[in-house]
C-alpha cells in the first residue's frame, strides 16, 4: 500500500530543507548532508547516493512542530495508486532548459532544468519518471518540498489552497549516467504560465553546475558529491531569482574546452554543447530561445592539472594555444548565433592564475575582433570549501554578485 507523506515547510532556512516522512515515495530525506569524507577526482564524474538518515530526520522534524515551531498550512505529497488515472488533464509546460517533449513528459541531462504550470485548483498531480534524480518543488514561488530519488509515478499534490497556483519543479541534482523523465503535470483547471521576459544562459563546468556546493566541508565520498551538489542554489539559481528570469544551465563537472579533468577521454564542453541530451542522438534545437545573456566559465579543467605522457600537447604552451583558438571560436559562435546578446566570462585565481590569464587574452582578443558587448572578471579569494575544493553556496553569491554588477552596469541589454 502507497505510504502518505506529509511535508512541513520551514520559510526562513538558507538552504532548501523539507521534512519528509517517507518510506515508499524516496530513498532518503534531503537536510543538506554534511560531507565528512574524502574523494578523488573521480567524484567529478559518479552520480550515485545512499539512502540516509530518513527517519532519523522526519522524527526530529515532527519534534519540532510538536514543539510549537510556526509553519504555514503544509503541502502534502504522496503517490498515486498504478492503477488509478491523473486526476485533470496535462497541463501545458513551461520548461527550463534543454530537453526533448515527449508527449506530456520532458526528457532532459543538462542540469537546472525545471517545469512550471499554472492551474486554479487545490490540488495537482506529478509524474515522475525513472532516473536518480534531486526535485525541488515550489507552489507560488515558495518551496513546499524537496524529493531525494522518488520512485517513478504519479504523485499529488493537497492542501495547496483555493485559487490560481504556480506549480515549479526544478531539478538540484547532476545527471551526467544518464537522462531523466519529468513531467506531466495534472489538474482540472489549467492556467497558462507565460514565458519571462528576461533570459539568461549559463556555460561551463562544476562551477557552473553547483557541484557540492552545499556541504559542510571539501572532503567528500562519491555519493556524498551527488549529496550536496545542488544547481539551484549555485549561480544560475541566485541570479534568476534575482532577475526573475528564465534560465538555462548547459554545464558538465569535469570538462574543459580542449582537455577535460586530468585529461580524462569524453566530449569537451563545446562538443557536447551541440547536443541536446549527452548521447548525441539528438542536435541541439535552441529555436526559440534567445537570451540576453551569456555567462561563460571555462578552464578550470583544462588547467588544474599536470600534462601526462601521450595527451594531445607536446607542453603548456600548446595547450594555451589550442584553449585560447577554441575558446574564443565557441564565443564567437554564440555571438553570430545570438548578436545582440551580451556575454560575460569569468575565471577564478585557481591554478595560480593560469585560468583567468588564458580567459582574459580570449576576452581581449574578442573585443580586438569588434565584438564589445563582452565582459570579463577574475573571482578573488573564494573559500572553495565545498566538496574536493569546489565553490560553496556562498562562494556562489559572490560570483553571482559579479555577474549582477556587470548586469546592472548595462541595464539596456534586458531589452535586446
Amino acid at each position: 500500500m502507497a505510504t502518505a507523506v506529509a511535508v512541513a515547510t520551514q520559510p526562513r532556512m538558507s538552504k532548501w530543507r523539507s521534512f519528509i516522512a517517507v518510506e515508499s515515495v524516496a530513498e532518503a530525506i534531503d537536510p543538506i548532508p554534511s560531507c565528512p569524507q574524502r574523494a578523488g577526482p573521480r567524484a567529478e564524474m559518479d552520480g550515485r547516493t545512499m539512502a540516509r538518515q530518513g527517519n532519523r530526520t522526519a522524527l526530529a522534524a515532527l519534534a519540532m512542530l510538536t514543539m510549537g515551531a510556526t509553519a504555514p498550512a503544509p503541502v502534502r505529497i504522496e503517490p498515486v495508486p498504478a492503477d488509478r488515472p491523473p486526476q485533470g488533464p496535462s497541463l501545458p509546460l513551461h520548461v527550463g532548459g534543454r530537453g526533448l517533449i515527449q508527449g506530456d513528459v520532458l526528457r532532459r541531462q543538462w542540469p537546472g532544468s525545471y517545469i512550471e504550470a499554472g492551474f486554479a485548483d487545490d490540488s495537482a498531480d506529478l509524474r515522475i519518471g525513472p532516473g536518480d534524480v534531486r526535485l525541488h518543488i515550489l507552489v507560488d514561488g515558495r518551496p513546499a518540498a524537496t524529493l531525494v530519488k522518488p520512485k517513478p509515478g504519479l504523485y499529488r499534490l493537497t492542501g495547496l489552497g483555493k485559487g490560481q497556483h504556480r506549480l515549479r519543479v526544478e531539478v538540484g541534482s547532476e545527471s551526467q549516467a544518464g537522462a531523466t523523465l519529468l513531467g506531466g503535470v495534472y489538474a482540472r483547471h489549467p492556467l497558462p504560465v507565460r514565458p519571462r521576459a528576461r533570459r539568461i544562459e549559463f556555460i561551463g563546468d562544476s562551477h557552473t553546475v553547483g557541484y557540492g556546493n552545499t556541504a559542510d566541508g571539501q572532503t567528500c565520498t562519491p555519493d556524498q558529491v551527488w549529496d550536496t551538489t545542488d544547481t539551484s542554489q549555485g549561480i544560475a539559481g541566485q541570479l534568476g531569482r534575482r532577475y526573475d528570469a528564465d534560465y538555462r544551465v548547459n554545464a558538465i563537472s569535469g570538462r574543459g574546452v580542449v582537455r577535460n579533468y586530468n585529461g580524462f577521454a569524453a566530449d569537451p564542453l563545446p562538443a557536447a554543447y551541440r547536443y541536446t541530451l549527452f548521447d548525441h542522438d539528438h542536435a541541439a534545437d535552441d529555436r526559440g530561445w534567445r537570451p540576453q545573456l551569456y555567462v561563460v566559465a571555462l578552464g578550470t579543467n583544462d588547467f588544474s592539472t599536470a600534462l601526462h605522457q601521450g595527451e594531445a600537447w607536446a607542453d603548456r604552451a600548446a595547450l594555451h594555444r589550442d584553449y585560447e583558438t577554441r575558446y574564443a571560436a565557441f564565443l564567437r559562435d554564440l555571438h553570430a548565433a545570438n548578436p545582440r546578446a551580451h556575454i560575460f566570462v569569468w575565471a577564478t585565481d585557481k591554478a595560480d592564475g593560469e585560468i583567468a590569464a588564458e580567459a582574459g587574452k580570449v576576452v581581449e582578443q574578442l573585443r580586438a575582433q569588434g565584438i564589445a558587448d563582452i565582459g570579463f572578471a577574475t573571482l578573488k579569494g573564494l573559500s572553495f570549501g565545498g566538496c574536493n575544493s569546489h565553490p560553496t553556496v556562498a562562494d556562489d553569491r559572490r560570483i553571482a554578485d559579479a555577474v549582477a554588477g556587470y548586469v546592472d552596469a548595462h541595464p539596456t541589454l534586458w531589452s535586446r
